[in-house]
């Protein structure tokens, strides 16, 4: 089966109140246009027609690198009338899929069993129940369950309002018929427009049955139309995350507190992930790996035991075997650490690599720094990396032990084996196996008074 996915995605959107076109809204770290791309790309179509609007420069600066068909809607003349904009793409012989660009959450195997009920004498369409279907076209069927026609609410009977039974507006039909349709679609209704929806009773008097399938969960077919709806979507993705998540043998403390925002690339067993955690871009999860409480991860590699404590933020940072990050540490990106690395509390790590077995400790900033192997950094040092123009380099060998509250003035080498006295300013490198300092002589001024301030004489007085 040739299929054409068709992404309506012309909508304003005016109850979002945003400068954003309401398909560039995002849920769990994706445009809610980009989650149905993804979903047509699964289903390996032969191509992905957009039509967009409202908003079109935003929409193509934002997502014109996916490899879509764009097209524009000029005038918003309802769904059928976007349609027709993209009848030059649609072949006699394929089936077209209708999709939605503000309704993330439907499935693949929903969407194939609806083109598995697409034929040459019938129409695939994705309807559902709801307890309250006010807002939807309703589906009218005859006496033995025939779908006959839909009727948008607007234009509904009250009794024909009464009926539960929704229209998603997805659908997949064959084109030669779908463009007949078209032709022949008329908007004399209460909105004037053109509704895609009208084709099913023409559908149904050229004799095709109307084959009506469902989804699993009426959440598949929710859209976004406001803020509430779109907190309430992203709600309804992170639970399908987090138990996907557990079904892979994650433990999460708590899966109402958890966020994917991106995908976990690879994922060892017995990880454990506590409360408050958010995973953006692609992440990577080694086996017993241990992410704590408040942690913010995004585009980085977490390597077989390591331990992440609470409140640390990691970006774009590799973190080998059995080291342990944190609590309250950030490692910004281009960080790798090596097997065994100690990242303690209000340490920021950039642009370094950190050797097997090194320590930094406390309250230190490491930035395009290298540092070798059993290094110990102690508290309160700082790499001094950038003159106001350009970055500069700190190099730190093997063995070496940097003293408490040091700075290393980049560019600056420090010896292997070396020990830098605490309270250093380091502007030189330093040689191996040997000590090295600057400090000024202490002295103790002998008859020194602390000054006062002048006191107030009271009105008593």
């Amino acid at each position: 089966m040739e299929v054409i996915a068709l992404i309506l995605a012309a909508g304003q959107g005016t109850r979002m109140r945003s400068g954003l076109p309401k398909v560039l809204h995002r849920i769990g770290g994706l445009c809610l246009l980009e989650h149905v791309y993804r979903l047509a790309a699964a289903l390996e179509v032969r191509e992905t027609v957009i039509v967009y609007g409202h908003g079109g420069e935003q929409a193509l600066s934002a997502l014109g690198h996916l490899p879509a068909t764009w097209i524009e809607q000029k005038e918003r003349r309802g769904t059928g009338h976007a349609v027709m904009q993209a009848v030059d793409r649609i072949g006699d012989d394929s089936t077209v899929l209708v999709l939605y660009g503000d309704v993330p959450l439907l499935r693949r195997e929903t969407v194939e069993t609806l083109l598995h009920h697409a034929g040459e004498s019938s129409l695939g369409l994705l309807t559902v129940e709801l307890d309250n279907p006010t807002g939807y076209g309703r589906i009218i069927r005859d006496a033995s369950g025939r779908v006959l026609r839909i009727v948008e609410e607007k234009d509904a009977t009250p009794e024909e309002r009464a009926v539960r039974e929704v229209n998603t507006g997805i659908l997949a039909v064959e084109g030669a018929p779908l463009k007949r349709w078209l032709k022949a679609l008329r908007n004399d209704n209460a909105q004037g427009e053109y509704y895609l929806t009208d084709i099913v009773a023409m559908a149904v008097a050229e004799g095709y049955f109307i084959d009506a399938t469902h989804p699993t969960s009426p959440d598949e077919v929710l859209g976004v139309n406001d803020r509430r709806q779109l907190a309430e979507l992203e709600r309804i993705y992170q639970v399908h995350q987090a138990r996907a998540l557990m079904e892979r043998g994650v433990t999460l403390r708590d899966p109402a507190r958890f966020d994917l925002r991106g995908e976990i690339v690879e994922l060892g067993r017995d990880v454990e992930i506590d409360v408050n955690v958010i995973l953006e871009g692609r992440i990577a999860l080694g086996d017993e790996a241990r992410i704590g409480p408040n942690v913010y991860l995004k585009d980085t590699v977490i390597g077989p035991g390591v331990a992440v404590l609470a409140n640390s933020v990691i970006e774009g940072a590799v973190i080998g075997a059995g080291s342990r990050v944190g609590p309250f540490a950030r490692l910004r990106p281009e960080s790798v650490l090596a097997e065994g690395v100690h990242i303690g509390n209000f340490v920021e790590v950039k642009q370094s690599d950190i050797a097997v077995g090194s320590k930094v400790n406390h309250l230190s900033y490491i930035g395009d720094a290298s540092i070798g192997r059993g290094v110990n950094v102690g508290a309160g040092t700082i790499t001094c990396n950038y003159d106001g123009v350009a970055k500069h380099r700190t190099i730190i060998e093997d063995g070496a032990f940097i003293g408490s509250d040091t700075q290393l003035v980049a560019p600056v080498r420090v010896g292997r084996n070396a020990t830098i006295g605490a309270g250093s300013t380091i502007t030189r490198d330093t040689p191996e196996d040997c000590l090295t300092l600057s400090r000024a002589r202490q002295l103790s001024v002998e008859g020194w008074k602390r000054p006062e301030k002048a006191r107030k004489e009271s009105c008593a007085e």
